[in-house]
């Protein structure tokens, strides 16, 4: 948590003065953990248990609102929903609720069981495939009621496309059941998949995700870097992107204008994995062959 307030919160502004602080996702993953620290002591059917109903039930929290920039406004925006505040001259946005995240946190640390020694490969992928599978047949049934799981609901555009982008197009501040089910099924769908034996692109995925808070910081300074670099040669001050504000065109209006097609955007997003692998397996490697610091496991 205080990571995401000092080093991250740099990362995202490069702001010495942080004037804007952001309590998303290392923040809301410190809290949980914080807070798991206590749930741990629970049976793990109860945690199971308590961590579906959170999940399928937060949604019916969406309609109630906290207004003003108060300490009930602030709460409430902590606990669910997306809210900014201003103490003085700083602003504190609420990017990531606790009550949503805390499910998912929950569900991940029951999912944890399916790891054991006691439970073969072959039966871990059967699960792997039920579990996935059903998330994606629930996304899609409740999404086509399109009465409840999510704040936005879906509307027939103009072509077939732009039906299916309306279809997906789901909250993420905070997380909406839908988007839980839309990205974690086809996430263990993926695991089922990359079971081992692993391959050489396989083993690629393994070694960044075994240093992941290495590579999300570095990765933050990276793209910010390349952003001044691209405000820089397309002949606007680089020190736009010395941030005082949110980074969307509607709060910083000196920012429209500004970007790239969708693949040269993606371009970019290669680029910046392929810059960081090799930060990455040097890291896994330490922290490999130095198990005797123990503080490495916390990086």
């Amino acid at each position: 948590m205080l990571l995401e307030l000092t080093i991250v919160n740099f990362a995202w502004n490069f702001n010495p003065a942080f004037i804007f602080f952001r309590l998303q996702v290392i923040w809301v993953l410190g809290l949980a953990m914080v807070m798991m620290a206590i749930l741990v002591y629970l049976p793990p059917k109860i945690i199971l248990i308590a961590g579906l109903i959170m999940l399928f039930a937060h949604n019916l929290l969406d309609n109630i609102h906290a207004t003003g920039n108060n300490w009930n406004g602030m709460l409430w925006g902590l606990l669910h929903e997306r809210k900014r505040f201003s103490i003085g001259s700083h602003i504190i946005s609420t990017g990531y609720p606790i009550i949503p995240w805390l499910s998912i946190m929950m569900l991940g640390y029951s999912f944890g069981s399916l790891y054991k020694k006691s439970i073969d490969a072959a039966q871990r992928k059967k699960y792997l495939l039920i579990i996935g599978g059903v998330a994606i047949a629930l996304f899609i049934l409740i999404r086509g009621i399109n009465s409840y799981g999510d704040m936005k609901p879906w509307e027939v555009q103009q072509s077939t496309i732009l039906t299916i982008c309306s279809f997906l197009n789901v909250t993420k501040y905070p997380p909406s059941l839908l988007y839980t089910l839309m990205t974690l099924g086809p996430a263990l769908i993926m695991l089922m998949l990359l079971e081992k034996p692993l391959n050489r692109p396989e083993n690629i995925l393994i070694r960044i995700g075994r240093v992941p808070l290495f590579f999300y910081i570095l990765h933050l300074f990276l793209i910010h870097l390349l952003a001044i670099g691209a405000v820089a040669l397309s002949g606007r001050p680089w020190t736009d992107m010395i941030l005082v504000t949110n980074m969307n065109a509607k709060d910083s209006p000196w920012l429209i204008g500004y970007g790239f097609s969708l693949g040269a955007t993606y371009l970019v997003w290669i680029l910046v994995v392929v810059l960081l692998y090799p930060l990455c397996k040097w890291y896994d490697q330490y922290k490999t062959s130095h198990k005797e610091k123990w503080w490495l496991s916390y990086l």
